[in-house]
């Protein structure tokens, strides 16, 4: 075997090394366990403020529901089986993940499902 022929197959493997190191770690970086954080009260403030909701008491929903059950709107956002297993009277699920990512991608479907009317109680739960 030639010098060239040498280094040409020193090049080969390297370059074969190189590929194999690059997709194990694309396939650990998108494969791994990701633990989210476990979210604070402080979070669910946060949240409430960004997105001008305003966080009730479980009171306030309960009278809210005696007083006028047919102008609230109760959501529950649990996954369906999750849903089916157990869900406050009256209340219609629509599942969604708490990310960003979720409410962006969800949105429009999120709209048609609130319907027009803009006069009413939407708790999500």
């Amino acid at each position: 075997m030639g010098k060239e022929a040498f280094i040409s197959s020193k090049r080969s493997i390297l370059l074969a090394l190189a590929a194999v190191l690059v997709t194990v770690g694309i396939l650990w970086v998108t494969n791994r366990a990701v633990t989210p954080k476990e979210p604070a009260w402080a979070d669910v403030i946060t949240e409430a403020e960004k997105g001008g909701y305003r966080i009730i008491s479980t009171e306030e929903m309960r009278d809210l529901y005696r007083k006028d059950d047919q102008n609230l709107l109760l959501v529950d956002t649990r996954q369906e089986w999750e849903f089916q297993t157990g869900h406050i009277a009256g209340s219609h699920n629509f599942p969604m993940e708490p990310t960003g990512w979720a409410r962006w991608r969800k949105a429009k479907s999120l709209e048609a499902f609130l319907g027009p009317d803009k006069n009413r109680h939407i708790i999500f739960y």
